[in-house]
């Protein structure tokens, strides 16, 4: 092999640079309050290009979720984690138990909350991350001391390209 062949290898197989991996631990993750739900943000998109964000919440028992609503811009997913979790979409109901996906695509009304006596963990993806910012929002407007009504979630809603689905509410 010739010099030049060897250094050409040499470069190629060096590490390339490129984006920082992120490594979000257990006790890691920014975390957000709303009323009952804990959230976790696993992933606000600012390492996936702003294509994905993620992330972990507890319900706790007798949660009510949002009202019944439609994403303009972004899917949904929630992998149930542990619990169970009722999905409403539209006017089909779904109980959702440990391991089960549900994908939300956009436009599709849903909603959904914890019904039972024991908390539900869910793994929620937003692609892109759009609505990352809607939960920060929503902490916010609690810790400034303004009541988390079905009202003022619909109003921080409108901002990330989500309506509510009044035909289901």
């Amino acid at each position: 092999m010739t010099d030049e062949a060897k250094m050409s290898e040499a470069r190629t197989s060096e590490p390339q640079a490129g984006p920082d991996v992120s490594v979000v631990g257990p006790d890691d993750g920014e975390t957000i309050v709303m009323g009952t739900t804990r959230m976790r943000v696993l992933e606000d998109g600012s390492h996936t290009g702003h294509r994905l964000g993620m992330a972990e919440s507890v319900l706790a028992p007798h949660t009510d979720g949002p009202p019944q609503h439609r994403h303009a811009q972004h899917d949904e997913g929630f992998y149930i984690i542990s619990g169970t979790v009722r999905f409403t979409v539209g006017d089909k109901v779904y109980d959702a138990t440990a391991g089960t996906f549900v994908i939300v695509p956009p436009g599709t009304p849903h909603t959904f909350a914890n019904l039972t006596d024991q908390p539900a963990v869910m793994l929620s993806t937003f692609t892109p991350d759009l609505y990352v910012q809607y939960f920060r929002d929503l902490q916010s407007m609690t810790a400034e001391g303004t009541p988390l009504t079905p009202q003022a979630a619909i109003h921080t809603m409108s901002r990330y390209a989500t309506e509510p689905a009044t035909d289901f509410a």
